[in-house]
């Protein structure tokens, strides 16, 4: 008869060291799994947090400027009116201040 062939011990040790599959690793080892998942959520989302903030900044600094050159065409925009008005004035007929002042909106 035919005699079975001689177990290896070596053969049987390879077996078991064989390396595991991400999913069967993550099955073996699942809370520390969801602990490396949910740290990792975290620090995503504090770079998101922080790359927001810094955009937030910006825009703080925008809206400054923004303000300021409003505020500086508004200035612009008086005193051009104004010397528009002083210069009709000195019309004599007046119909060029009357227009003017139509056109402005003033009822003075």
């Amino acid at each position: 008869m035919a005699s079975p062939a001689p177990s290896n011990s070596s053969t049987a040790g390879r077996t078991s060291n064989k390396p595991l599959g991400l999913m069967a690793n993550a099955i073996k080892r699942k809370h520390s799994f969801i602990q490396f998942f949910v740290m990792s959520s975290i620090m995503l989302m504090s770079f998101r947090s922080l790359g927001q903030k810094y955009k937030i900044y910006e825009l703080e600094e925008d809206t400054y400027s923004l303000k300021q050159e409003q505020e500086g065409l508004i200035n612009r925009m008086k005193s051009i009116k104004n010397s528009l008005l002083e210069e009709a004035a000195r019309d004599p007929t007046g119909a060029l201040s009357s227009r003017l002042r139509l056109l402005f909106g003033d009822n003075e």
